[in-house]
């Protein structure tokens, strides 16, 4: 049986690191995925940013669970060699940070673009990523996200399965319900791939993300599910219940089109707040 580990993208809560260490303490939370800090984003971090990160992190008792990095977020046709460079940097932001994991996508279409034209050069970037990372003991971790080639279950797949030894999965149910996949089956296709899970719930109706089951996502059931896998495993708390920085930087709209008007907060704290105890309910509910 897995033994889950929680983890969070603290940006979430609001503020610098130090204020989301407060976050992920206070809702007992032993992890971090970094994406929005102090100086920026994680990927723009320089090796001495990152010893001052985990510095501090070490001294409040919290690990890094996974990079939460864009690589893998710009156009199929963009200019991959400056964004592989930066892979590289973070690469070696990974080591420094004490974490085997980096977050990252397949690659944006536009509507005019049709995907499976672009498997060949898909596959050949992401194998880049694979290889040098590979070399320094770091995992390429592949999440589903609308807009790029992995958006659904099938292309996941292929991706997981070609990549086999190579790349490992993140599988993010609410990313998955955006895109109008059913969670169970898709779960069960990647089930064997899959590394970590992201906890973040969404409707299909309108596509809005909505507090850890309250939505489409099957989440009890998935955590049941995912529980019988073996070993220690990460379960990533992205609540995306309220636009912020971070979001507005890494959604086309800026967010605004995907933050449901039912549930609102009065603050980023409040929201991961809520998205925590959430969390931890349906933890209880699956006696873990």
């Amino acid at each position: 049986m897995a033994e889950f580990i929680l983890s969070a993208f603290a940006d979430e809560a609001g503020g610098g690191l130090l204020s989301q260490i407060r976050a992920l303490k206070e809702n007992n939370l032993s992890h971090i995925e970094p994406r929005g800090l102090d100086y920026g984003n994680i990927s723009d971090y320089t090796e001495a940013d990152c010893r001052e990160m985990k510095m501090i992190l070490d001294y409040n008792g919290i690990g890094v669970s996974a990079l939460g990095s864009p690589f893998g977020k710009i156009n199929i046709e963009d200019d991959f060699a400056p964004h592989f460079e930066k892979f590289k940097r973070g690469v070696e932001n990974a080591c420094i940070l004490g974490t085997n994991n980096i977050r990252m996508f397949s690659f944006y279409f536009t509507q005019e673009q049709n995907p499976d034209d672009y498997r060949d050069e898909v596959f050949a970037r992401l194998e880049q990523f694979c290889d040098y990372s590979l070399k320094s003991g770091i995992w390429c971790c592949h999440e589903n996200e609308k807009g790029i080639y992995g958006d659904n279950e099938i292309r996941c797949l292929d991706i997981l399965k070609t990549l086999n030894g190579k790349i490992k999965g993140v599988f993010d149910p609410a990313n998955f319900v955006q895109c109008g996949v059913q969670i169970l089956p898709a779960y069960e296709l990647l089930k064997d791939y899959i590394e970590y899970m992201h906890i973040k719930d969404c409707r299909y109706e309108d596509g809005f993300v909505v507090p850890p089951g309250k939505g489409d996502a099957c989440l009890q059931q998935l955590l049941a599910l995912f529980s019988q896998q073996e070993g220690n495993r990460f379960l990533t708390l992205e609540p995306h219940l309220k636009v912020f920085d971070g979001l507005k930087d890494l959604e086309p709209d800026g967010g605004e089109a995907s933050v449901s008007e039912r549930f609102t907060y009065p603050t980023n704290r409040d929201a991961f707040n809520a998205a925590a105890d959430a969390l931890h309910g349906l933890l209880q509910c699956i006696g873990k």
